[in-house]
């Protein structure tokens, strides 16, 4: 397979400028935080940085115990995808929805009232209820209980708990 690039200079002040047509095909959006490392080949790598990516084995677990509680799948996702899950079936590393994208930016517990929002772009699971992780101030993800049932008070305590455990832990 060969990649393909494009020729950018530096400028005076060490900027790169990534075209527009490769920040929306990687969704990278303004604010997105990037890593940037240097491989033994001497290539400066850009890479889109997910603060949950250090946490995806807490997620895991997270994800169990959740569901062994309440019954219902759960998922963990960062802003881009789903980073965990138990009790939902192929969601591993799918897209989440502008729907959800928006949900998550509101900064506050969702719960679907009529009807519910898509997870995923291919709508193959439904959001129930929803509580964006908040680390620092950022928003890096959610926790997400699946499905068309109701939430009650039970679920969203410990979707609220779940949420600000994985945001604490990442504050460390």
């Amino acid at each position: 397979m060969k990649a393909t690039g494009i020729v950018r200079r530096i400028d005076d002040l060490g900027r790169v400028v990534i075209p527009k047509e490769i920040r929306r095909t990687q969704c990278i959006r303004v604010g997105d935080p990037l890593e940037i490392f240097v491989t033994a080949k001497g290539e400066v790598v850009f890479k889109k940085y997910s603060a949950m990516g250090e946490s995806t084995e807490n997620a895991k677990l997270m994800c169990e115990v959740l569901y062994k509680a309440l019954g219902r799948a759960v998922v963990v996702t960062d802003c881009d995808h789903v980073i965990a899950q138990s009790g939902a079936k192929d969601l591993a590393d799918v897209r989440i929805s502008p729907a959800f994208e928006r949900v998550c930016t509101a900064r506050r517990l969702y719960t679907a009232q009529g009807s519910a929002v898509p997870l995923d772009v291919q709508n193959a699971a439904s959001v129930s209820a929803a509580m964006p992780i908040l680390s620092g101030g950022d928003l890096i993800g959610a926790v997400v209980l699946l499905g068309r049932d109701a939430c009650g008070e039970r679920e969203t305590l410990l979707l609220r708990v779940a949420a600000a455990f994985l945001g604490r832990q990442l504050e460390e």
